[in-house]
């Protein structure tokens, strides 16, 4: 039995086949993804380059349609400017809640009729529409994909709960699970979108260019310091010419510059944790990052700073491979308990 899970982002989208005994038998991955529904007013780009994954996928590694039990989706592909919209799951949400609404999807000019497509629907924070007032906008927040991750984070026993898991990709997730491993709420912040746009579209991308990979496992505590002072001096814009300024004015090393946009970022971004602890109460000493490894080490320089706590725990998931497990055995945790997918 071959399986077909897909994450649909922001940015990009993932393609993996499992069998039965969870083996990933093909992964890919396409820059492709809402955002450029958004950008050209028109889902055919994103149905184009679904359709292209999965066709690719099929044909290297020799499979057919028929060798196909199902197909699992998370992720922006259930948004308003995915393939179709399906509504939000209210927070506190638990895995049972996942698993009992999975949506089926069918659309033949993206994926044959004859294999089950179902979407795994995302969660948003408790509110009541008719007493909401402005003020508690900050209140607000959804998710679509890292409930998934989430999901495949429980399959492991050893997770310490309650905790805080912080997702690192085109956004910044802040999401808390407490001592029933249930979902109560996010928060989320544009960290990612940001750091492309300011590479792509200001000036400060010009003395960020592509580094070494090995330039990526750089840390100094005090270039982390720097951006936390500037920052509560003189603002975020502010920070972010020290970038520029590094660069031109001291010849300082791309190591050097890329740790210090990274710490900007990271330090604002921490800056909604007060928000998030307004949602759900403190959230506690436990934190899971998932993401890159020097984004991570930056984040957890800064909330151990942050945590009050004597015995904070922060552990990172910052392998490829072991973030796309989480996907993965997420999407495969809820169709068991749905009844779609069954153990030997």
């Amino acid at each position: 039995m071959n399986i077909i899970i897909i994450d649909c982002g922001t940015t990009n989208s993932r393609i993996y086949i499992v069998d039965s005994n969870v083996h990933v038998l093909y992964r890919a991955s396409m820059r492709v993804g809402v955002r450029d529904v958004a950008v050209s007013g028109s889902k055919k780009v994103l149905k184009e380059a679904l359709h292209s994954l999965f066709e690719q996928a099929l044909g290297e590694i020799g499979l057919r349609i028929p060798d196909i039990h199902c197909i699992l989706s998370s992720g922006m592909i259930s948004s308003e400017i995915g393939l179709q919209e399906i509504p939000h799951l209210w927070a506190p949400c638990a895995l049972d809640d996942l698993s009992s609404n999975l949506q089926l999807f069918c659309d033949p000019s993206v994926f044959p009729a004859s294999i089950p497509v179902y979407f795994i629907r995302g969660i948003k924070n408790a509110f009541d529409p008719a007493s909401l007032h402005l003020q508690d906008l900050d209140t607000l927040d959804f998710m679509r994909g890292e409930e998934t991750q989430i999901a495949g984070l429980l399959e492991n026993p050893g997770v310490q709960v309650p905790c805080c898991v912080i997702v690192l990709s085109s956004h910044t997730k802040f999401i808390t699970l407490d001592a029933q491993r249930t979902i109560l709420g996010s928060a989320t912040t544009l960290s990612g979108q940001l750091y492309d746009a300011l590479l792509k579209e200001t000036i400060v991308g010009k003395s960020l260019p592509e580094g070494r990979e090995e330039d990526r496992d750089f840390f100094d505590a005090r270039i982390v310091d720097i951006a936390q002072n500037e920052i509560k001096r003189s603002g975020f814009l502010r920070g972010l010419l020290l970038v520029r300024f590094m660069d031109t004015l001291l010849q300082a090393p791309l190591c050097e510059r890329h740790l210090l946009i990274e710490s900007l970022i990271a330090t604002e971004d921490l800056r909604a944790l007060p928000s998030f602890e307004k949602l759900v109460g403190q959230v506690g000493q436990n934190f899971i990052l998932i993401g890159q490894p020097q984004r991570c080490r930056v984040y957890e320089y800064l909330l151990r700073q942050m945590c009050a706590h004597p015995h904070c725990s922060v552990r990172c998931i910052t392998q490829p491979e072991e973030i796309d497990m989480l996907s993965i055995r997420g999407a495969l945790a809820i169709a068991k308990r749905a009844g779609i997918l069954t153990d030997h």
